[in-house]
């Protein structure tokens, strides 16, 4: 499965000082590319600048030099990737292919340390090797946002509804105001006829009732004011009453918010300080190792004569040629570091407890990038709690300065309420005074109500008006605001559903990439096997189990990868072994599909259009050849280091490259 992007089919690759390189320049065809040659003959090196260029962190320096560059030049487009030495570590920089190539990393470059294949062979959680390039905390995190996003949208939902059952009773108290500011008006209208007709008949009185109408006047703009303060009362205490809840909320949302971590946060900032820089030293460990068993690999299979020559010159105590001073049999070789004969097999081991070393120490850093991710996803949740604690900390003393702005207002409306009610009673009690001293002048016994009254009707009509005005206001606005509001149902119903759609994918992200992990490598395992022909072997497959865990007080389903391997004995019966008892070839064999299984997963192919194999020896050159054929097809690159013997079984057609 070749990627979707156009890739060229043809590549170069310039690397110097890479590994064992001093310098070359190699070209490939797209399809599958065999490096042929013994041990020590820069293989792996070239694989190393291969990685480099494409954006890997394993590759190593020469150990004589202080920089060198892997440069690979795809098409119209080259990419470049540099390495200095500098101090105990070397510093990678340039342009590679990838800014992140944790993916290739894990699942296309499938050399001997891969975790991928180490993953099998050395009983590692494949589960976690799977799900490694999967940032569940972002997850989790966007898993979160959503939720909330998602409450926020239902309540408002929950509210237009209410809103919309709250249409009805609205718009027929509409109606019935406007019926009774047309009663109301109809009435005041006939009020004020009385009153002018009230008036006409009073002409003669005209002078006297100056004081009268007056003092009406008075009383009918203090009654206005009146009515002006009550409303504006009512105002208040709504907006006070939505105030103070709102500051219960908010002291309630504050009370729940965890304590700050400021002084955990520092605590967390000099862990990671100190745990990168540990990490930074193990790189430099590392790649010293790395420089150090791959100059040993190399003097162990002669690849720098004029170092063994020099020795030899050195040697004045035998009698024999110069390969006889060197090597006295098969067993034995003279050491370079301090001349002495010895056995071939303690420089083996030595090499071997320094590969060991190095496993330890990737392993060591790999937990310290794990301790690092944690401690960033701690910082990053005490910041955000401290960002909403800032906020809600600012709105609460927001809200209760203006709790305390309202409350000063409502204190001085109702002292002014007061003021004007006693003004109001004074100046009814002066006009009833007058209106008694003109009936008594004019004598007048008609059953006509008074022309106080009158007014007074009038003044009481006309407060009236004014407030189912203001009443019919405010209702109109409210329908025009639930109508408007009602606007936005469609959008945020279906803004839901998306939601919904976002989060079942989210949950079942993880859910899918373990299944189609595992329906990926017992797919491949069973071709594989048969492909192969192991024939002692019936089956190999990663079952999904749900185990319980215990996380602090709490419990919780994981899943894990259990590996079966089925077996059957000569009589037809079967039985299921362990990664164990398989032999090398089948361990091998088993990491490189689990490894294929992971690619094809998270679809590296789309990602680089390579995949480098290396350490095949211990498979048979029929199955080196098949397994090759095998994994070309999902790569549009396939490079692969092979001893000369098991190059040989390789198919004549795919390329070669013997001299680096």
């Amino acid at each position: 499965m070749a990627t979707q992007q156009p890739v060229a089919r043809e590549i170069q690759l310039r690397a110097e000082n890479i590994g064992g390189i001093d310098e070359t320049t190699v070209e490939l065809e797209s399809g599958a590319t065999v490096l042929a040659g013994r041990n020590a003959t820069n293989r792996t090196s070239l694989l190393q600048a291969f990685m480099a260029a494409l954006g890997g962190e394993y590759a190593s320096l020469k150990a004589d030099t202080d920089e060198g560059y892997a440069e690979l030049q795809i098409g119209d487009d080259t990419y470049r990737r540099t390495l200095k030495r500098s101090g105990g570590a070397v510093i990678m920089g340039g342009e590679p292919y990838l800014d992140d190539a944790e993916l290739a990393d894990l699942f296309a470059f499938l050399l001997e340390s891969n975790p991928a294949r180490r993953a099998v062979t050395t009983g590692d959680d494949l589960r976690e090797i799977i799900l490694r390039p999967v940032d569940t905390d972002e997850i989790e995190s966007e898993i979160t946002r959503l939720s909330a996003e998602k409450e926020q949208i239902s309540d408002e939902l929950g509210r237009l509804e209410a809103l919309k059952n709250e249409l009805p009773g609205l718009e027929q108290q509409r109606t019935d105001v406007q019926s009774q500011i047309e009663e109301k008006e109809s009435e005041l209208e006939r009020v004020k006829e009385a009153i002018e007709e009230a008036e006409a008949d009073a002409e003669t009185r005209r002078d006297d009732q100056d004081e009268l109408e007056e003092k009406l006047n008075e009383l009918r703009e203090r009654r206005s004011s009146l009515e002006d303060i009550r409303f504006d009362l009512d105002t208040e205490r709504e907006s006070l009453a939505a105030l103070r809840e709102e500051r219960d909320e908010l002291q309630e949302e504050a009370e729940d918010l965890p304590e700050d971590g400021s002084l955990n946060r520092d605590d967390i900032d000099a862990e990671i300080d100190r745990l990168q820089r540990r990490s930074q030293s193990i790189d430099g460990v590392v790649s010293q190792l790395q420089s150090i068993v791959q100059f040993n690999e190399e003097m162990l299979e002669g690849s720098h004569p004029e170092i063994r020559e020099l020795l030899a010159d050195g040697d004045t105590a035998g009698d024999g040629t110069v390969t006889d001073q060197l090597i006295e049999d098969d067993e034995t070789v003279r050491c370079w570091t301090c001349g002495s004969e010895v056995q071939r097999s303690e420089i083996e081991g030595t090499i071997d407890r320094l590969r060991s070393l190095q496993e330890t120490k990737l392993s060591e850093r790999d937990d310290l990038e794990e301790q690092i991710k944690s401690l960033r996803t701690e910082r990053r949740e005490i910041d955000q709690t401290r960002k909403r604690r800032e906020r809600v900390e600012n709105r609460l003393t927001d809200v209760e300065n203006e709790i305390e702005r309202r409350e000063n207002r409502l204190d001085d409306l109702t002292e002014r309420q007061e003021e004007l009610e006693s003004e109001i009673e004074t100046l009814e009690a002066e006009a009833a005074e007058l209106e008694a001293e003109a009936d008594d002048e004019t004598e007048d016994e008609s059953d006509e109500d008074g022309l106080l009254d009158l007014n007074r009707r009038a003044n009481e009509l006309e407060f009236s008006l004014g407030r189912l005005e203001r009443e019919l206001e405010t209702t109109t606005e409210e329908i025009d605001e639930i109508e408007s509001a009602l606007g936005e149902e469609e959008r945020l119903t279906s803004r839901r559903e998306e939601i919904r759609d976002e989060l079942e994918e989210l949950r079942t992200r993880i859910d899918r990439i373990e299944q189609q992990a595992v329906e990926s490598f017992n797919e491949h395992m069973d071709a594989v096997l048969e492909v192969l022909e192991y024939d002692n072997i019936d089956r190999i497959w990663i079952e999904r189990v749900a185990e319980t865990v215990r996380q602090g007080r709490q419990k919780s389903e994981q899943t894990k990868f259990d590996l079966h391997i089925v077996r059957s004995t000569d009589d037809g019966r079967t039985y299921e072994d362990t990664i164990d008892h398989l032999s090398e070839s089948e361990r091998e064999v088993t990491g490189l599909i689990f490894a294929l299984a992971g690619y094809l997963v998270h679809e590296v192919y789309d990602v680089v259009p390579f995949m480098l194999l290396d350490s095949l020896e211990a498979l048979d050159s029929n199955r080196i050849a098949a397994l090759v054929e095998y994994f070309e097809e999902y790569t549009d690159f396939l490079v692969v280091a092979l001893l000369p013997e098991d190059a040989e079984a390789i198919d004549e057609s795919h390329e070669r490259i013997t001299e680096i």
